[in-house]
């Protein structure tokens, strides 16, 4: 099964998730959480520092870490595709993954 997840969609976490909406939530609370703001687990999340350079050159770097820090922290899915969509209105970029879900458990 695969799912995409919208890093902008504003959803508040929720406690007792499991199965598919478990696996949707850790996505994109990995995709919404800036690296260094975890404590005991500082790598956590993508390092929005990079956001500062000209959009073209953020491109490619930022769907890395991406793929990367799902795939460190979400074992149950693989990243099939990555889109970096540029600042709505509210400013704020915009990242879509499309995961491949390989356990619910």
């Amino acid at each position: 099964m695969e799912l995409w997840i919208d890093s902008r969609l504003e959803k508040p976490p929720k406690l007792g998730l499991s199965g598919i909406e478990e696996i949707a939530q850790n996505v994109w609370l990995i995709l919404n959480t800036p690296k260094g703001s975890v404590p005991l687990d500082r790598d956590f999340g993508i390092d929005w520092t990079l956001i500062d350079r000209p959009y073209p050159q953020i491109i490619q770097l930022l769907k890395n870490q991406v793929v990367k820090a799902i795939e460190e922290n979400e074992p149950r899915v693989k990243v099939k595709q990555v889109k970096v969509e540029n600042a709505s209105e509210d400013g704020k970029l915009g990242v879509k993954v499309l995961v491949e879900i390989l356990s619910e458990v």
